[in-house]
C-alpha cells in the first residue's frame, strides 16, 4: 500500500479529524521518505546530501501540576537521513493532544516530545522549546545573496521542468541566489504552500532566468515540502553539476507549523532559524 495515495484508516490525511485533547501519540503519522526519493532517483541507501527538516512550532500548551496553562514556542530538527518524515497535520492534532494534559515540568513536555518525534522519524529529533514567559523574540531576515525576482521572464510551465535548467561551465562561480517565487500544493489536499527557496552553490554559472522559470514551475505541482526541495537539489545536481550546492527553503505556517527544509552537499553549513518575513 502506498501511504501517499492510499492512507490507511489510521491515518488523518484528506480527513476531517476531530480534536482530541488528552495526550495522544498515536495521533502521529510517520510516512516512509523512499516512495518519493526513489521516484526522483535517490537510493536512499546512499543518499547524495545530508541536511535536515526545520520545523517551528507556534501553538504549544499543556497544564501544569496545578491545571494553569502554560505555552510555549517549539523548534524540531528532523535529520534528512531518518527514514521517515511525518505528517505536518498528524502533528498539530498530536500537539494539541497535549492541551489538557498535565506535565510537571517545561523539561518533561520536551523529553516527551523528543521521544515520539524520534519514534515516528526513526531518528534522534531535537527539540528545543522556550516558553512565552520568557519572552523569546523572532529573528527576521533575508538571505545574503541575489534576490532573482525582479528579472523579467516569461514563464509558460508550472509543472517542475528541469530542462529549464542551465549552466556555463566557462564560468565557475560561488554565489547565493534566492526567490520568494516558490509555491507548491499540499500532496493529499491539494491546497497551497509558500515559500522561499535559496540556493547556494560552487561551481558553473546557473542561468539566472532559467532557474527563475524553474521555481516558477513548481507552482501547480504536488508533494511535501521536503520532497519540492530534494527534488530541486537533485534536478539542480544533474543538470548543472555543481562542485557544491545547498537548496534551503522556507515555508509559511499552516496549522501552528512552518517547515524548512535544507539539504546539502555537505561544504555548506545549515542556516540559522532566521524567518522568512511572511513567517
Amino acid at each position: 500500500m502506498n501511504p501517499l495515495t492510499d492512507p490507511s484508516p489510521l491515518s488523518p490525511l484528506g480527513k476531517a479529524t476531530e480534536y482530541r485533547c488528552h495526550y495522544a501519540p498515536e495521533l502521529l503519522f510517520p510516512i516512509p521518505r523512499e516512495i518519493k526519493r526513489r521516484e526522483i532517483g535517490i537510493d536512499p541507501a546512499a543518499l547524495p546530501f545530508v541536511g535536515e527538516d526545520l520545523w517551528n512550532a507556534y501553538e504549544i500548551s499543556w497544564l501544569d501540576p496545578r491545571g494553569k496553562p502554560l505555552v510555549a514556542l517549539g523548534c524540531f530538527h528532523i535529520p534528512a537521513a531518518s527514514p521517515r518524515l511525518i505528517e505536518s497535520k498528524s502533528l498539530k492534532l498530536y500537539l494539541n493532544s497535549f492541551n489538557q494534559t498535565p506535565f510537571e515540568a517545561l523539561e518533561k513536555v520536551r523529553e516527551t516530545l523528543v521521544r515520539d518525534l524520534s519514534a515516528a522519524a526513526g531518528a534522534l529529533v531535537t527539540v528545543e522549546l522556550t516558553a512565552l514567559a520568557d519572552r523569546p523574540l523572532p529573528t527576521l531576515g533575508y538571505p545574503e545573496g541575489e534576490l532573482l525576482d525582479r528579472l523579467e521572464v516569461d514563464c509558460q510551465e508550472y509543472h517542475p521542468a528541469p530542462h529549464l535548467l542551465q549552466a556555463d561551465p566557462a564560468r565557475v562561480v560561488e554565489e547565493t541566489l534566492y526567490s520568494h517565487l516558490l509555491k507548491s500544493n499540499c500532496l493529499v489536499t491539494g491546497q497551497p504552500d509558500w515559500g522561499m527557496v535559496v540556493i547556494r552553490y560552487r561551481g558553473p554559472a546557473l542561468d539566472r532566468a532559467g532557474l527563475l522559470r524553474y521555481i516558477v514551475s513548481f507552482r501547480n505541482h504536488n508533494e511535501f515540502h521536503e520532497q519540492c526541495v530534494e527534488r530541486i537539489y537533485t534536478d539542480l545536481m544533474a543538470r548543472c553539476h555543481p562542485d557544491a550546492l545547498a537548496v534551503h527553503a522556507r515555508y509559511t505556517r499552516r496549522g501552528g507549523l512552518d517547515i524548512n527544509p535544507f539539504r546539502s552537499s555537505g561544504h555548506f553549513p545549515a542556516p540559522g532559524n532566521v524567518r522568512e518575513v511572511r513567517q
